[in-house]
């Protein structure tokens, strides 16, 4: 798994590439902690993103909630084909913020 971190005015985006699974969660994780303690508003770009399971779920709450805990917002783009449908079947799509594309991320982070 490659990430890639870029910044958009205040705004910090944290691209991930390849497989989010049980071998590559533990650093992804370490990543998202870390960006998180500088910034109050991450968006989490899944383009180029091509699986994701449980261990990769988990991994997006557990930073959810500490994004909620110090007053920020995590919010989720670019969810394709089979990421998507694995966030609707587990109910994600109603527990994290998931907008279809970068650009209505960064609109909501704004609002």
């Amino acid at each position: 798994m490659q990430v890639i971190d870029e910044t958009v005015g205040d705004v910090l985006v944290v691209k991930p590439g390849g497989r989010l699974d049980s071998n590559t969660s533990p650093s992804f994780e370490k990543h998202l902690l870390e960006r998180l303690e500088g910034t109050t508003s991450l968006i989490v770009d899944f383009a180029d993103l091509d699986y994701i399971s449980s261990a990769g779920l988990r991994v997006l709450l557990m930073a959810a909630k500490r994004a909620k805990q110090t007053n920020g917002r995590m919010i989720i783009c670019n969810l394709r084909g089979p990421i998507r449908e694995v966030f609707e079947i587990s109910g994600f799509m109603s527990i994290l913020t998931v907008c279809d594309d970068r650009d209505a991320a960064l609109a909501k982070v704004a609002a």
